[in-house]
């Protein structure tokens, strides 16, 4: 029985394709190929939320991960876990990178931090059209010191 007959009740698996979607889609970080943006995000691609100032679709991803990049080189992304059926994927990562800069007005540390990501992705025909993501920057204002904020002025 083919995977496109599956009896009632079970949900196709994410396919190969979908999942090399996906590891493109992190891999944008460390591999600098913004190229490949334009064939893993559908035309219509929806970032949900915008970053403060990204502009929509694929040019504005490409200039947030450049942007990302340029303020902090050595970034990498590393994928926990995926998982999903078909056309629909979860994914579990972190994103480690040196707070060499200052970042939502956070002033350098100089610490290796790890920021836990949560997103949950539309997939159709190879392509990513909605992406919902979930960082934690709280834990990022934890590590580098500035968490609580003191009151004392």
């Amino acid at each position: 029985m083919s995977t496109e007959q599956l009896p009632s009740g079970f949900v196709k698996a994410l396919t190969e394709q979908e999942i090399e979607t996906l590891k493109a889609f992190y891999g944008v970080f460390s591999q600098r190929d913004y190229t490949v943006v334009d064939t893993i995000l559908a035309p219509d691609w929806q970032d949900i939320p915008l970053a403060p100032g990204q502009q929509e679709g694929s040019e504005g991803y490409k200039k947030l991960v450049q942007g990302f990049v340029q303020a902090f080189s050595d970034v990498e992304v590393n994928i926990h876990e995926i998982f999903g059926s078909h056309e629909r994927a979860g994914v579990r990562a972190e994103m480690v990178f040196t707070h060499n800069n200052e970042f939502l007005g956070i002033p350098a540390s100089g610490k290796k931090l790890r920021v836990s990501i949560h997103e949950f992705h539309h997939i159709k025909d190879g392509k990513l059209v909605k992406t919902w993501h979930l960082e934690d920057w709280l834990g990022m204002f934890v590590q580098t010191g500035s968490w609580p904020v003191s009151t004392n002025q």
